[in-house]
């Protein structure tokens, strides 16, 4: 079984049992889970004050060990603020021997994307200790797709998508879509040529993700990658007002402007089912006919 180290270097888990059902869960599967005290820290809105919660992050890069994932307690708000402070240097020496299976989403967005703009370090996008472990019925699909992307130097994911027929290849990066584009013109956007980017998010109405997929295409961001895959926007319902403004009306018009495959329908995000994506490794996407595939390679994993 595994060593999971927690971190919090967000918003503070205001879901404390599910924080500990979480943990129970894991213990009880036979995982070992490290840092415990980080879950009930709290300063404001902060799972902790600034330099406590980079201590989380920079004292990754003295852990010691083999096989350790490493998972944040939950998303929220507050990565942003030690982005000026993190080791990046030092976490990305760590990472070339025994590399920590580093797993997060949402807020953790922006650190896993300065880890891999740094010095290419590849981290997984998927569940989080409070949301994913944590939820009051745990999700088998989620837990399948976790487990698979960690254990398997090759592994799949299909899904019945929508777009245009494309068969590429190209390193796989993205995540939260408001993360991302927050990061654009800083020195944490990878500068990914010719990649897949893969986007999510939560509580963003439809006019708002075109928005930040406008910014991303006018920051001629989009126009060097090979494919756009859509994920899943949450809570991103239309009201009277927008008469037909729907995400997938948004889409089509997307598909539309952009000179690359969109492709949508992925589970992968703020749901309780998601995949879990390796960013940064390599990807080969083909589309056909609502027969969605995306094959990654070249990431860590556990070696027991």
């Amino acid at each position: 079984m595994s060593r999971i180290h927690l971190i919090a270097p967000s918003g503070y888990c205001i879901n404390q049992p599910a924080a500990v059902r979480g943990v129970q869960r894991l213990e009880a599967a036979g995982h070992r889970v490290e840092n415990q005290q980080v879950i009930t820290r709290r300063d404001q809105r902060f799972a902790g004050c600034d330099a406590e919660r980079l201590a989380d992050l920079n004292d990754l890069a003295a852990l010691k060990g083999a096989d350790i994932i490493v998972m944040p307690v939950r998303g929220g708000y507050g990565a942003s603020r030690l982005l000026g402070e993190i080791d990046w240097q030092g976490l990305a020496d760590r990472q070339r021997h025994d590399p920590l299976l580093i797993c997060g989403h949402s807020d953790f967005t922006a650190v896993q994307l300065g880890l891999l703009a740094t010095d290419n370090v590849i981290t997984f996008s998927g569940p989080m200790l409070a949301g994913n472990f944590g939820a009051e019925a745990l999700d088998d699909f989620t837990m399948e797709h976790f487990w698979r992307a960690l254990r398997n130097e090759t592994f799949t994911v299909t899904w019945e998508g929508a777009g245009p027929a494309c068969d590429v290849e190209g390193t796989l990066w993205g995540g939260n879509l408001a993360m991302l584009v927050s990061l654009i013109g800083t020195p944490w956007l990878p500068a990914i040529e010719n990649g897949i980017l893969v986007v999510e998010d939560i509580n963003e109405h439809p006019f708002r993700v075109e928005r930040m997929l406008l910014q991303l295409h006018h920051a001629g961001i989009l126009a060097r990658q090979k494919a756009l895959i859509l994920g899943s926007f949450s809570r991103s319902d239309p009201n009277d007002y927008d008469a037909g403004f729907t995400l997938e009306s948004m889409m089509d018009s997307l598909r539309a402007r952009l000179p690359i495959p969109v492709v949508s329908g992925l589970p992968f995000g703020h749901e309780p089912q998601t995949v879990t994506l390796p960013l940064g490794a390599q990807a080969r996407l083909q589309h056909q006919d609502f027969h969605t595939q995306l094959t990654l390679s070249g990431h860590p994993i556990l070696s027991k």
